[in-house]
């Protein structure tokens, strides 16, 4: 999971990077920034958790921040900063990733609680 959530910060970064370059644009391409690397921080994060409620904690709260990027990534689609192959390549990495997050969360809790 690491190894995922990292490549899709790095391609979030690229993104950032295109929007303030090519796009001029400054906001939103910190909003996106913010919670599409704080994934990977999470996950991190996670593999040094002080217990298996803390563990699933963190994982938690990477899906929130999944699930907030993939808000930032329709926005920025719909407001025409990125075209619709763009914006279906790297969603779709976010949808793996979330699906990732769940598959781990489940059977963390099924098998522990």
């Amino acid at each position: 999971m690491q190894n995922k959530s990292f490549k899709f910060a790095l391609r979030i970064v690229k993104l950032s990077q295109y929007l303030n370059q090519d796009k001029k644009e400054y906001v939103l391409s910190k909003q996106i920034l913010r919670s599409g690397t704080a994934i990977g921080a999470l996950v991190r994060e996670s593999e040094y958790a002080e217990s298996r409620a803390d563990f699933v904690h963190q994982l938690r709260i990477a899906i929130k921040e999944a699930n907030e990027t993939q808000y930032w990534l329709e926005l920025l689609h719909q407001a025409d900063y990125i075209n619709k192959k763009g914006f279906k390549s790297i969603n779709q990495d976010c949808i793996e990733v979330i699906k990732i997050l769940i598959a781990i969360i489940k059977s963390t809790t099924k098998n522990n609680y």
